[in-house]
Order: C-alpha cells, then structure tokens, then sequence
C-alpha cells in the first residue's frame, strides 16, 4: 500500500528510504501518540514507586512505552522497509535491540537533561530527541541491523 504513493517521490527518494519514512513516521507519531495517553492518563504525572526505586512519571513512561515501539519498529522495518535483508531474524532481532538500546540511551539522557534541567513539557522534549534518534535509526538499520549480507556471508550463516 505504500508503494501506491511512492510515484511522486520517486525522483528524489529511493524506494527503500520513501518506506523508511513513512513507516518510521508511522511509528515515530504512534510513539509519541502512546507517550502521551500514558504520561498523562495511565501515571496521571505521579511518580512511579517500585519499592526499590522511584521514577518520575516522563521516564517511567518511556520505559512502558519502550517495549510497545521496539515491537511495532521491528516488525515494520523487518517486513516493510528492509524486507530484501538476507541476514536471518535473530540476527537481525538482536542488531534491531543493539540499536533500539543506543537510542533508549539518547532518549533518556536527552529527557534528564530537556525535562530535569532545562525544565521543558515532557511530551514536547520527547518529540525533539525523536528527531536526533530517527538519523541515529535509519543509517544503523540500513548499515548495520538491515544490511544485505555477501554472498560468502549468507552461506556461512545458513550452515550454522
């Protein structure tokens, strides 16, 4: 279906980054769509208490919100985007947290210090770090989690 709209775009985009950008847009609004109604309905703004440790409700809702967009991520670039990768699943599935992992760390380091030190809205601050961590995404997912694998690499891999 996304395919249908690429036509227009097909002089300046290739195939592969037009399916980028729209199911990382997709997922990127359906992240901050779902940070929302969990900051400000689910947590209500409260802390979160764990009995160990306490959170504060914009980085308790990141951590919920994680597991929800690795998996809609994952799924969308691995069948939609990167789908001529020859790299197997777990291979790729284990590239995908790898990176999914660096972006967390930008995602939480860039909340502390929007939200905790410069005092900015949560939601607002969540967007802007959004936008360091799609390029951070797409070069890692293309090169790295996604890449399309060497001849001599794929019949090694598929012999294990």
């Amino acid at each position: 279906m996304i395919d249908f709209f690429y036509p227009p775009f097909q002089r300046f985009f290739s195939i592969q980054f037009f399916r980028y950008g729209v199911t990382g847009s997709a997922n990127l609004v359906f992240g901050w769509v779902t940070y929302f109604l969990i900051y400000n309905f689910l947590l209500q703004h409260r802390m979160v208490d764990l009995g160990f440790v306490k959170m504060s409700s914009h980085v308790a809702t990141m951590a919920i919100n994680l597991p929800i967009l690795l998996t809609t991520g994952f799924f969308l670039q691995k069948y939609v985007t990167f789908s001529s990768s020859s790299l197997r699943g777990r291979v790729q599935l284990f590239r995908y947290l790898v990176v999914f992992v660096i972006n967390l760390l930008i995602t939480y380091t860039g909340l502390k210090i929007l939200v905790d030190h410069f005092h900015w809205y949560p939601t607002p601050s969540n967007m802007a770090i959004s936008v360091i961590n799609v390029i951070v995404s797409y070069f890692s997912q293309k090169y790295f989690t996604f890449r399309i694998a060497p001849v001599s690499q794929e019949i090694e891999e598929s012999s294990r």
